[in-house]
């Protein structure tokens, strides 16, 4: 068996780069409801930071999705 280290580093790689990526845009989404929360505390309203929120959440969810169509073959 002969193992593709070229590869497996750029599988490596890349998926730490997409975990660290959903796991800053889920954050992201965390602050902007956190942000949206203490707006409204003092008054204001806080639409836009809702909406950023779940946008951020909307990437997650995307992102999760897509991984789960790579994963099962019968999507394909």
């Amino acid at each position: 068996m002969d193992v593709k280290w070229g590869s497996l580093a750029e599988v490596a790689v890349v998926s730490l780069g997409a975990t660290v990526g959903v796991v800053v845009v889920f954050a992201l989404g965390v602050w902007a409801l956190a942000a949206r929360d203490e707006h409204r505390g003092s008054g204001g309203e806080g639409g836009a930071r809702t909406v950023a929120a779940g946008a951020c959440f909307a990437v997650c969810a995307c992102a999760v999705l897509y991984g789960l169509y790579l994963i099962i073959p019968q999507f394909h």
